[in-house]
């Protein structure tokens, strides 16, 4: 009898070591995973707060190009119609000079065009103004006609918009990884809650969820624009 007892401890005993052993691997397998998920939570954290960062900086500086752009828009736009203003004034000039039939003070004011003004005051004289109702009323209104600054201030101003666009793309970006930052730092969290606990059941499902999170995550800094 003594010995019959002897072994059916020895077996009881056995048997709570073997559960004991398959709870420890189960508990190691764990938190293999949570180290593992944890560590990698942090650098994918690390990383979208840079490029958000990034995404702000870059937004600053192409919207600070932009108003640069705007200024100068404007500045050559003054300058232009300044142009098309004293053009538009020896133009008034000079049809007084024709009316009391002074060719040499014609002369004279159409020497004081600007070039592309008297480009386009010859294409109007072609027109023969004078006898023709259709003509144009006045060389600025003609194809021929160019104003450099009006350009420039046109050109300029589209540079802006593109900037600005591209300004208001680099925050959307920025605000994307904001919410992948967001996604990790929950991840980390939930690491971090499960594990305090010991059944096996929660704790698997809290490091499930926060497997699925993180793969949202990372499908999202992987698909957004590198800044």
């Amino acid at each position: 009898m003594p010995e019959q007892m002897n072994v059916e401890v020895a077996h009881r005993l056995s048997e709570r070591e073997k559960a004991a052993r398959e709870k420890h691997r189960w508990e190691e397998v764990i938190e293999i995973l949570e180290v593992l998920l944890l560590a990698a939570a942090a650098i994918a954290t690390a990383w979208s707060g840079y490029q958000a960062a990034k995404g702000d900086g870059q937004q600053s500086v192409l919207y600070s190009d932009a108003s640069v752009d705007r200024v100068q828009a404007n500045t050559a736009a003054t300058l232009g119609q300044q142009r098309l203003a004293a053009d538009g004034a020896m133009f008034s000039a000079w049809l007084q000079a024709r009316a009391a039939n002074n060719p040499r003070l014609q002369a004279v004011l159409v020497r004081r065009f600007s070039p592309e003004y008297r480009t386009a005051f010859a294409a109007w004289l072609d027109t023969e103004p004078f006898t023709n109702p259709d003509a144009p009323p006045g060389p600025g209104y003609l194809p021929e006609y160019r104003n450099p600054q009006m350009e420039q201030a046109t050109k300029l101003n589209e540079e802006a918009a593109t900037l600005e666009e591209a300004g208001t793309e680099a925050r959307h970006t920025a605000e994307e990884y904001v919410r992948a930052t967001v996604l990790f730092a929950l991840v980390l969290f939930l690491v971090a809650v499960g594990q305090r606990f010991r059944l096996r059941g929660v704790r698997i499902a809290t490091i499930a969820v926060a497997f699925g999170l993180f793969a949202y995550g990372l499908y999202d800094i992987v698909t957004l624009p590198r800044i």
